[in-house]
């Protein structure tokens, strides 16, 4: 009797690596906070307090963006700022990902009949999880995180199902 017909092919002893690689990667997520106003002080850093423990998530931060998954852009971006956040995302190793944090990093907020503001981060970096609010919650944060860890779980998901209909 074959292995594979007692555990099963989708076990944890016929896992590819790549698999597991996303595994890993979705449940140790290293985030950049591009924090610039207040969504980064009552949103972020609330978040990553005791009361809304992110370790346990398997999320930590990272003041590096060569060593990051994921960026966070909490607050209103002017076009001044704009380049280094750009610069910033382009330092991140691949796979990367982007979450917008707050009415301002999302449309402008109410800031945005003003030149000088981005109407939006996604003029500037793709974004993967728009977080919504003035300022956002920490349970809106952590929602965003678990969210973007089923999107990796899903584009493993995707991976796999195309390979498969490709034989």
């Amino acid at each position: 009797m074959a292995l594979d017909r007692i555990a099963g092919e989708h076990s944890v002893a016929f896992i590819r690596s790549e698999q597991l690689f996303d595994l890993a990667r979705a449940n140790s997520l290293f985030y950049l906070s591009y924090g610039i106003a207040c969504c980064a002080i009552e949103g972020l850093m609330s978040a990553g307090g005791p009361r809304f423990d992110y370790d346990r998530f398997g999320i930590f931060h990272r003041g590096s963006p060569r060593q990051v998954d994921v960026m966070i852009v909490a607050g209103t971006v002017n076009r001044k700022m704009a380049t280094v956040l750009r610069r910033l995302y382009d330092q991140m190793p691949e796979p990367k990902w982007v979450i917008a944090m707050g009415a301002c990093a999302c449309t402008g907020g109410p800031f945005r009949e003003y030149p000088n503001v981005v109407l939006g981060v996604d003029q500037i970096v793709p974004v993967d999880i728009y977080v919504p609010g003035c300022p956002p919650r920490p349970e809106s944060m952590q929602y965003a995180f678990m969210q973007l860890q089923k999107k990796i779980r899903d584009k493993t998901k995707e991976r796999l199902d195309a390979r498969a209909s490709a034989r």
